[in-house]
């Protein structure tokens, strides 16, 4: 918590590793303010923008870092206002803060606590932003945070940021940054741009390509690409905040991606960078296509460890034989992509999403944002996969037929998820009809395939051959 950030040095964390002090924390600090030409007295400033799950972390997680340096670094969370808390989540806050003697002190002493006593009783109503400020993320109450400073202006939240947190989702990402560009006419620097976002979009004019949210960013506020960057990897926010240890990768330009890695690491939370911008992008939406599937796999098989394993083998070659379309050289990003796949359909929203359908629990007309988890990126995620491998002329032989054939026809698994989610043309069972198709080819002929053809189209991220 905030009020704890002066005792941080040399605490030892559950998992035997040791915080930074605070001295390391200030050096990594005063290098980045130094890089980003700030002068003494003035601050750097750090803003959020959305506030989901990671988006929160993530803010969270520098608070808790660097918030106490206050002369050196602002940080705060912009957030639409105006999100009601209902009543029954609302209890279970207050369940939650109740549990914990830390959450509740602080509440407490910022004479904070009455309001959520009240909302309990019915007698009050609470918004998302205003329990942000006390450090409870809507998507995520199981897991309190340290307060924040919330800010529900935009202009007021990005007209003089020096480091931007993209923490929306990538379907929302064109239209926020349009707006935030109206606030960045009259700046004389660009700001750096940290997107956590993960999925993409289709575009199919003049050529079929993949958009992905910094290339959002950078069409809509003209931010050069060298200050905008990716961080993604296998994480689950929740367990990151309470400092199990976790890998991630920022990547980018190589000015802003080596210090960045250096000032967002922390002991339970190591940051590497690489200079595979839109790629490692793409493959962050991937793997949240296929976890869809896995979820309903699991639901409908009844967590069946056979099943699960014969859709995992079958999902992957299907990953595998996309990476080999868009990637010169795919090989590098398998580690990557298992590794973010692996923790998603083990815990993320997506697999859980594809459950709850399989269960009945959720409908398709409920859309994609859903109360407690927030978006589902894998739903758009599926309809620009589908898009883009459809085209003709992407054209790839068939082993069989011996005639070239759009390459989401060798991915039955990608075109069953468009199906059901996108046209629903099939109930979620389907998924499970398609995987136990005799027909359906063993999945390691679709890697050799990938491997023994040229299949490589760099025009898919907008690049020439």
């Amino acid at each position: 918590m905030v009020e704890t950030n002066e005792a941080m040095n040399n605490s030892v964390y559950s998992n035997g590793l040791i915080q930074n002090s605070n001295n390391s924390l200030e050096d990594k600090l005063d290098e980045l303010r130094r890089l980003m030409g700030k002068a003494y007295g003035d601050p750097l400033r750090i803003v959020g923008i959305g506030a989901g799950a990671w988006g929160s972390v993530f803010t969270a997680m520098l608070q808790d870092s660097y918030g106490h340096l206050r002369d050196k670094v602002l940080i705060r969370i912009w957030r639409r206002p105006g999100r009601s808390v209902d009543r029954v989540t609302a209890e279970h806050l207050f369940e939650v803060i109740n549990s914990r003697e830390d959450v509740l002190r602080r509440l407490i002493r910022r004479c904070a606590y009455l309001k959520y006593v009240e909302a309990r009783l019915g007698d009050r109503t609470l918004f998302a932003d205003e329990i942000l400020k006390d450090g409870f993320c809507l998507n995520m109450i199981d897991t309190p945070l340290c307060p924040l400073k919330v800010v529900t202006n935009m202009q007021e939240a990005v007209w003089d940021a020096d480091v931007v947190i993209n923490g929306l989702p990538s379907t929302e990402t064109r239209e926020v940054f349009e707006e935030i560009s109206r606030y960045w006419k009259e700046r004389i620097t660009a700001p750096v741009i940290i997107s956590l976002a993960k999925g993409v979009e289709a575009e199919l004019k003049p050529v079929p390509r993949v958009i992905t949210p910094t290339q959002m960013i950078n069409r809509a506020t003209g931010v050069p690409v060298e200050n905008i960057l990716y961080l993604g990897g296998p994480n689950i926010a929740s367990e990151i905040y309470n400092k199990e240890y976790a890998n991630a990768r920022i990547c980018g330009a190589e000015k802003w991606r080596k210090p960045l890695a250096k000032f967002l690491r922390q002991p339970h939370f190591i940051v590497w960078d690489n200079g595979d911008l839109v790629t490692h992008e793409v493959m962050g939406g991937l793997k949240n296509v296929y976890a869809i599937g896995a979820g309903m796999i699991a639901a409908l098989t009844n967590e069946s460890a056979t099943s699960k394993s014969v859709y995992f083998a079958h999902c992957t070659s299907e990953m595998i034989f996309i990476t080999h379309l868009i990637a010169e050289e795919p090989e590098k990003l398998a580690g990557p992509l298992l590794a973010d796949t692996y923790v998603t359909l083990l815990k993320g929203r997506n697999a859980w999403y594809g459950q709850e359908l399989a269960k009945g629990k959720l409908t398709l007309d409920l859309g994609d944002s859903i109360k407690g988890k927030g978006m589902i990126q894998g739903v758009s995620a599926v309809k620009a996969f589908y898009e883009l491998l459809s085209q003709s002329s992407l054209g790839v032989l068939h082993p069989e037929e011996n005639k070239p054939v759009a390459p989401v026809e060798l991915c039955p698994i990608l075109k069953m998820l468009y199906k059901i989610l996108i046209k629903r043309e099939f109930p979620s069972e389907a998924i499970l009809q398609a995987l136990r198709d005799e027909t359906m080819n063993d999945p390691r002929d679709r890697i050799q395939i990938a491997q023994t053809h040229v299949f490589y189209r760099p025009s898919l991220l907008g690049q020439q051959p």
